[in-house]
């Protein structure tokens, strides 16, 4: 791969693999070569004669241990001696195959924009006194553990500055990967389907679907926008909208009515409070368990610190069939896939496990895809030959 810059001779030591990973944490981007330290110098001054005013730039740093490592900032070099505030910044580290990303902890500068080398947080400096070294030293900006980052191996062997540029050209799939009929008619089809739909055991009235994800996924506003569906009219029954901590705080039930005056429709909407990374925050694993087996009443409010207790019941009699949960959604926001925390995925995981130990079917329903791909934002019926969204 040449570069996009008058050092066309200049070869990238970023693979292509590691560079398709990298560009789906930063969405339909394009990355060209600015500057390679063991071509240019380590020095601070040969990064800023490249880097400066460039726009938004990835960093990319290989040690001999073979940790390849770095971070995206997306407000440019411009040594103007001022703190940044750059809410999209990011460290990031390949853990085997896969960059693991670390975003900003609230309330940090992201870096001092000075004249010298590449700081983020004001804690991890790269080419550190314009040697091939990266130094840690030490701070909260971001949550890192150096040994997992880059194997306590501060001495480098490249350092690599790419510019990242939205791209004009959306990759896109020769054939849809699911094929979908976009009409009024295959709509109202569907609607009778699930109208219609008999579970085939006969003491379950209704399929209860138990919505789990993030904080901010979108679980609440799923159930607003199915219930507008079927009430012909836009409703916001249950809580919805953005904050930093899950704003259902309650396990709530929702059935779901044809019309105002319609019959209750064969499935009831299960939602639950937000997962959260840290461990006494969000949604407890232990309350999941308790749901799937059908313990936990309607309106039952979360305590993260103590999970549900089967003596909290009234009675305390086995849940029927009717009461348990028949099938998961895990509700996952499009545009935050990429930056899922090591924690969150972890406890993700976990959740899926315990599923699949009770042979609960499952499925997951990607939100803000039109946010997530510029493809998609122009015209939905794009979705399934969106190469990113795929």
């Amino acid at each position: 791969h040449c570069a996009n810059t008058p050092e066309g001779h200049q070869t990238r030591k970023l693979t292509k693999q590691k560079s398709q990973q990298l560009r789906a944490l930063l969405g339909n981007v394009e990355l060209s070569l600015l500057y390679k330290a063991s071509v240019h110098g380590y020095q601070a001054s040969a990064f800023h004669q490249k880097c400066d005013g460039q726009g938004p730039t990835l960093l990319v740093a290989y040690n001999s241990s073979g940790y390849i490592f770095g971070g995206y900032t997306s407000v440019e070099y411009d040594q103007s001696g001022q703190q940044i505030t750059d809410e999209d910044i990011f460290l990031f580290s390949f853990q085997g195959k896969i960059p693991v990303c670390i975003k900003i902890n609230s309330g940090h500068h992201a870096r001092l924009d000075d004249a010298e080398v590449p700081n983020f947080g004001q804690q991890l400096y790269f080419c550190y006194k314009n040697q091939p070294v990266v130094y840690s030293l030490g701070g909260n900006a971001f949550s890192i553990n150096t040994a997992t980052m880059y194997g306590n191996d501060a001495q480098l062997t490249e350092c690599e500055v790419y510019k990242v540029e939205q791209s004009s050209q959306v990759s896109t799939e020769e054939k849809p990967w699911r094929n979908v009929l976009w009409t009024a008619e295959r709509r109202a089809e569907l609607m009778e389907m699930i109208r219609n739909h008999k579970p085939v055991v006969a003491s379950v009235s209704r399929v209860r679907i138990l919505m789990i994800g993030p904080v901010g996924a979108g679980k609440s506003s799923f159930f607003n926008s199915i219930n507008s569906i079927f009430m012909s009219r836009i409703t916001s029954k249950a809580m919805s909208g953005s904050a930093a901590t899950s704003l259902t705080t309650q396990f709530r039930t929702y059935p779901v009515k044809d019309g105002r005056e319609g019959k209750l429709l064969p499935f009831v909407l299960c939602d639950t409070m937000g997962l959260e990374e840290q461990s006494g925050a969000g949604l407890d694993i232990e309350d999941i368990s308790s749901i799937l087996q059908g313990h936990v009443p309607d309106r039952y409010k979360f305590n993260p610190m103590a999970p549900f207790q089967h003596s909290e019941r009234r009675v305390s009699r086995p849940a029927s069939l009717q009461e348990k949960i028949h099938c998961v959604v895990y509700v996952i926001d499009a545009t935050k896939i990429s930056l899922m925390s090591d924690k969150l995925q972890e406890k993700l995981a976990s959740i899926r496990r315990k599923v699949n130990s009770l042979g609960i079917a499952q499925i997951v329903l990607m939100t803000k895809v039109d946010e997530a791909c510029p493809l998609v934002e122009e015209d939905l019926q794009s979705l399934y030959v969106s190469s990113y969204i795929k």
